[in-house]
């Protein structure tokens, strides 16, 4: 009876020890996103210092860069691949406002079935690359009574519920070289960068419809039923969307600052007589309408940044 158990033990470890190297399959080292980063900075002139992360629909962003050098993302090596509507996939480099900058034309999401490590991939390589300041966009569902669709609600703070359950891009063994073991997040969104925006917004004739509130993410993909859009509201969440907060955290991991804006794409449903359903099509057109005056927004705030 023993050496029946002591051979199936042995079977066990053989078959644990085998698997090991897949493991961890979907963390990255920091000669891997360095390697990234050299063959960025080898394939374009530019030395960017702001990195724009585009949201649903919210693209456009990126066509506003003068001298522009585009890469497809599954040309450049280790990055995943963005597979939303809504999402062009592409690392645009070129100038905006006078300053050097990079644009995400689409992220990656933990709903996609990418691991956090791989949402977050891109993040390590900007800062690698020489990017200081983040702006971070998303399209969001309002759970403040007060939000209209269409609003843009700059992020004074968020609310990490995959972090709650134990998804984040910093479990594991801590890298020194990108930052500390512990950061603290309660400076994650820059108060400079938010008085600046909001000095854009009052220049730009946008002061109706910007708002300021709390950003909650959930993992997604489906949209969140009405009981829990209400625990969200209780919490202090104003806006509930499906990204951003990995990268925001890994961002201030790094030490950069950050910038967040959030644009109201939708009401929540938090009425069970209530016929309306949250749809991703409606998200994509209210962007579309909303794109000129976020473009104008990020443009503006970007010239200010110093």
């Amino acid at each position: 009876m023993l050496m029946v158990m002591n051979r199936i033990t042995m079977r066990h470890l053989a078959r644990w020890t085998a698997l090991q190297p897949y493991r961890h399959r979907t963390r990255y080292t920091y000669d891997e996103y360095k390697e990234t980063a050299d063959w960025l900075l080898a394939n374009t002139r530019s030395r960017p210092r702001v990195g724009i992360i585009c949201g649903s629909g919210l693209g456009g962003l990126a066509d506003l860069l003068t001298d522009k050098t585009s890469f497809p993302y599954e040309k450049i090596p280790h990055f995943p691949q963005s597979t939303v509507s809504g999402h062009a996939g592409r690392l645009v480099f070129g100038e905006l406002s006078g300053k050097q900058c990079v644009c995400m034309q689409g992220r990656f999401h933990f709903y996609e079935g990418y691991p956090i490590n791989k949402v977050t991939f891109p993040i390590r390589v900007l800062h690698l690359m020489g990017v200081e300041a983040l702006i971070v966009t998303n399209a969001a569902g309002g759970l403040n009574e007060q939000f209209k669709v269409g609003d843009i609600m700059f992020i004074k703070d968020h609310i990490n519920m995959p972090g709650f359950a134990g998804q984040s891009p910093l479990c594991g063994s801590n890298e020194d070289r990108f930052g500390v073991r512990f950061p603290c997040m309660s400076d994650a969104y820059d108060k400079t960068f938010r008085r600046l925006a909001l000095e854009s917004a009052l220049e730009l004739g946008y002061k109706d419809f910007v708002r300021e509130g709390v950003y909650c993410m959930l993992a997604g993909p489906t949209y969140e039923t009405i009981a829990e859009s209400r625990m969200l509201k209780l919490l202090g969440a104003d806006a509930v969307g499906m990204s951003t907060v990995p990268e925001v955290v890994l961002a201030r991991h790094c030490g950069m600052r950050v910038f967040g804006t959030s644009l109201i794409t939708n009401k929540v449903v938090m009425d069970y007589s209530s016929q309306e359903k949250a749809n991703h099509e409606e998200v994509l057109q209210t962007s579309k309408d909303r794109a000129e005056a976020l473009q104008g927004l990020v443009t503006n705030l970007v010239g200010r940044m110093d």
